[in-house]
């Protein structure tokens, strides 16, 4: 019988938020954030949640050290994330690599990953509770860049939730983080594939020059063969340009 997980209820216990740090010393810096990355359209929090029932692997270890651990030793290639975002003249955001740590919650939960059934679509029951909104942490200048918690289960798996400033990374960016994450929580002593920054070349020039023209930017005349109706048009537009 597969549970409506939207009518299930149970109780998440979590430990105080703490900062995770960089388990070594990392480079001091300022890191620019591109023109595609500081637009105001991704300057918002993106939440995700992954669940692990339980393996043999897993006997006599404790997912949360683990991750944490890991963590640590992951940010060290991952420093920017463990940095905070400012904001210079007329808007420009930029990653003040300081070191101070991406925002971790350890949890327990009284719930098995069975109790959700096999049909993990949201929305999740207490989703709140599995990814915690620390007060003060969901701004988007001079907090932390990544939230993450990690609940266990009582049946033995648990519950991985990360909530990402989207300005600092995006879907492809965050998986390869999470892979990096996951290789080095298996023992590897660096991820597979290194990280590298290089957002300046997607900066515009200065000052700005066009030179090709970007027909998907174009607005298109009305089309009776169209299945849109105009006013459908419009509200289209209007969406892209707030």
């Amino acid at each position: 019988m597969v549970l409506q997980t939207s009518s299930l209820g149970f109780i998440v216990r979590r430990h105080p938020p703490e900062l995770v740090a960089p388990a070594n010393p990392t480079p001091r810096e300022v890191k620019l954030l591109s023109d595609i990355d500081d637009q105001n359209g991704l300057r918002y929090q993106l939440p995700l949640v992954l669940f692990f029932p339980y393996q043999p692997s897993m006997e006599g270890k404790d997912p949360v050290e683990v991750i944490r651990e890991a963590l640590s030793k992951t940010l060290v290639f991952y420093y920017p994330f463990a940095g905070r975002l400012r904001e210079g003249p007329d808007g420009k955001l930029m990653v003040d690599c300081n070191g101070e740590g991406v925002m971790f919650i350890e949890a327990d939960a009284d719930v098995t990953i069975e109790q959700f059934g096999n049909n993990f679509m949201p929305p999740f029951p207490c989703f709140d509770e599995l990814l915690y909104n620390v007060p003060g942490s969901d701004g988007m200048i001079d907090t932390p860049l990544l939230l993450i918690q990690v609940t266990r289960l009582k049946c033995g798996g648990f519950i991985f939730a990360l909530r990402m400033n989207h300005t600092i990374c995006d879907g492809s960016g965050i998986c390869q983080f999470l892979k990096a994450l996951s290789e080095i929580a298996h023992g590897a002593p660096k991820p597979s594939i290194l990280p590298g920054w290089h957002r300046e070349i997607l900066c515009a020039r200065e000052p700005p020059r066009i030179t090709c023209i970007h027909q998907e930017y174009q607005q298109l005349p009305p089309d009776s063969r169209s299945i849109f109706i105009s006013h459908q048009r419009s509200e289209f537009s209007d969406f892209l340009s707030k």
